[in-house]
């Protein structure tokens, strides 16, 4: 269970179980799911680093909505499980 990911993060787990799809198939369903309410924006942080782009990154965090209802998949779990160790 993420419980809450940001976009990229969201992408390399799914890209790690399932076929792989594109960045952009992902923020994709991400912005779909806000607007059917089976995702919700969590908190947007500014995160410091050393990016391509500059020194500043803005992680919008996504976590289940109102209207999810995830049906759970051991591939999901098992990776999850040794993902976090």
């Amino acid at each position: 269970h993420l419980g809450q990911g940001y976009g990229y993060q969201i992408s390399k787990v799914y890209n790690a179980v399932f076929p792989p799809v594109t960045q952009r198939s992902i923020y994709y369903h991400l912005r779909k799911g806000i607007f059917t309410q089976e995702v919700e924006i969590h908190t947007i942080k500014q995160e410091e680093g050393n990016f391509s782009w500059g020194k500043m990154a803005e992680k919008i965090y996504y976590a289940l909505g109102k209207n999810a209802a995830p049906k759970g998949d051991a591939r999901v779990k098992d990776f999850l499980a040794g993902w976090k160790k």
